[in-house]
């Protein structure tokens, strides 16, 4: 069962240390986990004050431990507190952009593509609405595409072209490229498997196996007017490619490898994401932004050179 862990950014390290502190709030995150309770249960099952409760859910709340959200109540609305996550990562070593003369990374956004074919339902958001109507070829047209940072579909393909930048005279060691995804379902099923596959300069790279289209709790990232009823998060996932194979996360997946992938032969280097038509399972995908999910990033692709 994958395991739901809330990674901190390195800047908040302090601050989610501090909420975890305290024996009480821990006792509140083991009594929300996957349950919803409102101030009041909470502060009744914990024998506490409810002005007490309130300081210390909030804490919770700064520090991205607990969500909560709004819902109708017998007069006006009542705040209902969650949390789902079953891990804490507190990095201690702060994150830098890789500046390393071997190793050349290019960050894309979703919205960015430049050749698709999609079919219904589908579907793109940005951080703050729907772009477009839903369920519409027509949206993946729109100008407002370069600001999404979720895009679903239930067949067909995204394709990003990266731009060609290795230095003449250098060598190609490994190419890498990673993002969040997940299967697609109408709303959310946890249990959807969908084999979504990656191809480079049109060479299929590799398959893999999602177990589902990911929701029912809050992703990470994922805005609060973006409903649980929805697609929430999705699964970090790396394909790579060397002068021998290529892999899926570290497994040997095809006999793909540098050489078929012709990427000095262009300017460009063609990602593309998509369900075959062929493919087992026909489950869609989801593609997340970084600022959707559980990971801060969209596309990214990352060259290894061998040393000079």
């Amino acid at each position: 069962m994958e395991v739901r862990a809330f990674i901190a950014n390195h800047d908040k390290v302090l601050t989610v240390a501090k909420a975890l502190s305290s024996p009480l709030r821990l006792r509140m995150i083991q009594l929300l986990f996957n349950n919803k309770m409102n101030i009041q249960e909470i502060a009744k099952e914990l024998d506490i004050l409810k002005s007490t409760c309130t300081i210390n859910i909030q804490a919770l709340e700064q520090a991205g431990l607990v969500r909560s959200e709004l819902i109708p109540a017998v007069r006006g609305s009542q705040k209902v507190c969650y949390t789902s996550y079953e891990e804490v990562i507190l990095p201690l070593r702060e994150e830098k952009t890789v500046e390393d003369e071997h190793v050349m990374v290019i960050d894309m956004p979703i919205g960015l593509y430049t050749d698709f074919s999609i079919h219904p339902p589908c579907g793109m958001v940005n951080k703050n609405n729907i772009i477009d109507y839903l369920d519409s070829e027509r949206a993946f047209l729109s100008p407002q595409r370069s600001s999404a940072e979720l895009l679903w579909f239930t067949h067909g393909y995204v394709e990003y072209n990266f731009p060609m930048t290795i230095p003449n005279g250098r060598t190609v060691k490994s190419l890498q490229v990673s993002a969040e995804l997940c299967s697609e379902f109408p709303g959310f099923n946890n249990d959807y498997p969908s084999d979504i596959t990656l191809w480079v300069n049109g060479c299929e790279v590799g398959t893999w196996n999602c177990p589902g289209d990911m929701g029912g709790s809050k992703g990470r990232l994922t805005p609060e007017w973006w409903g649980v009823e929805n697609t929430q998060y999705g699964f970090l996932k790396t394909w790579r490619v060397t002068a021998d194979h290529s892999f899926v996360d570290g497994t040997t997946g095809r006999n793909t490898n540098l050489n078929d992938l012709h990427i000095e032969s262009d300017y460009r280097i063609k990602v593309r994401f998509g369900i075959k038509e062929d493919a087992v399972c026909q489950g869609g995908m989801n593609l997340f932004g970084e600022s959707f999910g559980n990971y801060s990033t969209g596309i990214r692709l990352q060259i290894e050179l061998e040393p000079r």
